[in-house]
């Protein structure tokens, strides 16, 4: 039970919390954006404000207010809400938390609502650990994900639950969070002011993330502080935070989006493109024989016999990438890439195997002409 002491300590904890903590939304209507899964007339806003939250998944990028959204749905639901981590957690304590749930439903007739950040860090027999007792309603789940869910939650536990798709913060949205974090008590308090070049230097190192906006809001009002300040500039934003580093990952939905674009963006003769989607990939750290593998499959399969110098220069930045290595060889890939875009494109080659391939398949058995038999064996 919460007295006067709980509500001083939370307090005392908040006030030394980071800016994006100090500032998380405390009702629907101070959440940044995502106006098609909570605004006006949908159907987890009305479940919210009518306390009849059945299970969900929420999907999106990073800083995009799944968490912030689950905290808002704590503050008005009269069910209890409860946190259980996915990186330590065990199913030992998910059998606690749903026993727990089961005995507060059965003798006080009062709801519980789960919420578990980051669920695709669980395994198999943890999710599968939640079927029942979310099939029964016995808890209800707020399950919070970057990954993509068909992949990384279990199709059963999908089904029991409602899947809500979180986008990107757009620069407007950014703005609105910034100018209410610089105004509130709860953030810098109208301590300082942002000049329009800072604010648009953090949203172009944020990417739509707001707990990355607030962040290198509140490393500049450092800076601001040190100097004696009263406005952040774009140059303190630059002190703060000299460089971003966007998202990327090694086996899921980004990477194979952005080798997809790579490979298009050659495909479609644009070498800037490509070289875009080039360097998040190697600033992500991707492998470059991954890399090199796909620049020497297009040189044959979209260049073909319109150049045929493309598979040799595609040979030998795959060659680079296996003896060379980061960070030379992506001057290598580099060079690869432009010359694959700038090439002409002809996929002739490629149809012609793929349709006699399945002439070979599908077609009659035939034998070999006489003529092109070999007549060096005896007979």
């Amino acid at each position: 039970m919460d007295t006067l002491f709980t509500q001083m300590e939370d307090e005392t904890r908040l006030s030394h919390a980071p800016l994006a903590v100090r500032m998380r939304p405390r009702t629907l209507d101070e959440l940044g954006g995502q106006q098609e899964a909570v605004g006006e007339g949908t159907w987890l806003r009305a479940a919210i404000e009518n306390d009849t939250l059945s299970s969900i998944i929420l999907y999106g990028p990073a800083g995009t207010g799944k968490t912030s959204l689950a905290r808002v749905i704590a503050h008005s639901t009269h069910a209890t809400f409860v946190e259980v981590s996915a990186i330590g957690g065990t199913v030992s304590d998910l059998r606690k938390v749903i026993a727990e749930a089961d005995e507060r439903l059965v003798h006080r007739n009062l709801r519980t609502i789960l919420f578990i950040d980051e669920i695709h860090r669980f395994n198999r027999a943890q999710q599968d650990a939640l079927l029942h007792a979310v099939e029964d309603g016995i808890v209800v789940l707020i399950g919070a994900t970057t990954e993509n869910p068909f992949f990384e939650v279990n199709s059963a536990l999908l089904s029991r639950s409602r899947l809500i798709e979180l986008h990107s913060l757009s620069d407007d949205n950014i703005r609105e969070i910034l100018g209410a974090a610089l105004v509130d008590d709860r953030g810098l308090g109208d301590a300082y002011t942002l000049s329009d070049e800072a604010a648009d230097a953090i949203l172009t190192l944020c990417a739509g993330d707001a707990r990355a906006a607030l962040t290198t809001l509140s490393l500049a009002s450092d800076v601001a502080r040190a100097q004696n300040a009263h406005e952040i500039t774009r140059e303190m934003v630059e002190v703060a935070m000299p460089q971003h580093s966007l998202p990327y990952d090694k086996d899921r939905d980004m990477h194979y989006d952005i080798i997809s674009a790579f490979i298009k963006s050659m495909r479609g003769s644009d070498p800037d493109a490509a070289l875009y989607w080039l360097s998040r990939m190697i600033d992500g750290g991707e492998d470059p024989k991954f890399i090199a593998r796909r620049i020497f499959i297009l040189a044959s399969e979209d260049i073909g016999n319109a150049d045929p110098q493309a598979l040799l220069v595609a040979e030998a930045a795959f060659r680079a990438a296996e003896v060379i290595g980061y960070p030379e060889c992506g001057i290598n890939l580099a060079q690869a890439a432009v010359y694959m875009a700038l090439a002409p494109k002809s996929n002739a080659s490629s149809q012609a195997y793929f349709n006699a391939l399945a002439e070979v398949k599908k077609g009659p058995a035939r034998a070999v002409p006489n003529h092109l038999r070999d007549r060096h064996r005896p007979g």
